[in-house]
């Protein structure tokens, strides 16, 4: 399995970005996604995350309202829409391919991960 995330960039505060993760290896509308991130010297954290079919979804507190993850699966592509972004957005963002079809808010659920897509949000 191999996921490709993109989209990330350099941004002010309060403007939006969209991520993408492409995926391929196995058939990406049987398995849960999910988006993580990791800010300098701290660990990685869970972000969001959707259903096989994109029928549910759960995000973190922090990003609620803000955030929104969406998948297509006849691209075999999971989207990050991240509106008002703030200062402490700011990290390198992972997707990740869950063990199931349902969503999860833990790494340990999770078996393939994308390389990553740096985004920094100024003040």
């Amino acid at each position: 399995v191999q996921l490709q995330a993109s989209g990330g960039g350099l941004v002010q505060a309060g403007d939006s970005l969209r991520l993408s993760c492409g995926a391929s290896g196995r058939t990406f509308s049987s398995y849960g996604m999910g988006w993580f991130r990791q800010a300098p010297g701290k660990e990685r954290v869970f972000v969001a995350a959707i259903t096989y079919s994109g029928g549910g979804a759960i995000y973190a507190d922090s990003v609620k309202g803000r955030f929104t993850i969406s998948r297509d699966n006849s691209k075999n592509t999971v989207y990050l829409q991240m509106n008002g972004l703030k200062p402490e957005d700011t990290a390198v963002y992972y997707c990740a391919q869950g063990k199931t079809n349902w969503f999860a808010g833990t790494a340990k659920a999770y078996d393939y991960w994308g390389q990553g897509t740096q985004v920094t949000v100024s003040s």
